[in-house]
């Protein structure tokens, strides 16, 4: 029986580029980086020769796992558009969501599309925005506050 979540992850060109950006763009909290010994990589991921560096972040209610392929190198770049099948994208609550979108914007972060009211759901009347980290991984954030 699943009890709660405990981390999501996306896998990155560069560690120590995406650390930089989770860290200072987004303001999460490093938690811990280390590499994961090829023999256990290779066994829990299925990847012949697999040897991962690992870096987490505290999300107050989970983590967020970010994982280089030390090897294999990454050999294909996937088109990670949130329309295809098997894509994924995180998503996270924001208290100040004008002066994150603002930081984005000085740090010339690519948007996927607007920053949009949301019409309906469970976060109707909330602001929404989708974008990308350096590796082309969706990001989703919604306001904690509705508009008006």
């Amino acid at each position: 029986m699943i009890t709660d979540l405990n981390h999501f992850s996306f896998t990155v060109s560069d560690l120590n580029k995406s650390i930089s950006f989770y860290e200072n763009i987004l303001g999460l909290k490093l938690l811990d980086v280390s590499g994961r010994d090829p023999s256990f990589s290779q066994r829990v991921t299925g990847i012949r020769d697999a040897e991962l560096k690992v870096a987490y972040f505290d999300v107050n209610n989970a983590r967020l796992e970010l994982i280089e392929y030390v090897k294999p190198k990454h050999t294909e770049i996937i088109d990670t558009s949130t329309c295809n099948v098997g894509s994924a994208h995180i998503c996270f609550n924001v208290d100040s969501f004008n002066e994150l979108v603002k930081k984005l914007q000085d740090n010339n972060v690519k948007f996927a599309g607007d920053v949009c009211e949301i019409p309906g759901g469970p976060n109707k009347g909330k602001q929404v925005l989708y974008f990308e980290d350096g590796d082309s991984n969706t990001i989703e954030i919604i306001s904690n506050q509705k508009v008006g």
